[in-house]
């Protein structure tokens, strides 16, 4: 069974920061792109980075210049790391491989704050 394990959510002040990492079997790893989505009550889940195999990245227009996804090769895991987080931010984010098959984690709850 596929697993994704998400960590690193939490509660932030808006102009803060947090990385999001998540952690999957090699095989899925070195196969599938991976990426963080995110839902906020009331809305429909929306794309927020995606990270291909060889690297290559995209970003929805409300996150860039402000987060940034990677992927550690050695560890299995992608990250995003979220700076100058507004309170529109707040969302449940979640991980994604796509490829033969999709996968998602359970999900981190970030929530931006004063």
């Amino acid at each position: 069974q596929v697993q994704l394990v998400e960590s690193g959510g939490g509660l932030v002040q808006p102009g803060g920061s947090l990385r999001l990492s998540c952690t999957t079997s090699r095989i899925i790893f070195n196969l599938y792109t991976m990426g963080w989505y995110r839902q906020a009550p009331g809305k429909q889940r929306e794309l927020v980075a995606t990270i291909t195999t060889p690297g290559s990245t995209n970003y929805a227009d409300s996150v860039k210049g402000r987060f940034t996804i990677s992927r550690d090769n050695a560890k299995n895991t992608v990250y995003l790391q979220m700076n100058s987080l507004k309170p529109e931010d707040t969302a449940v984010y979640y991980c994604k491989a796509n490829g033969y098959s999709t996968y998602w984690g359970q999900g981190t709850q970030v929530t931006v704050s004063s």
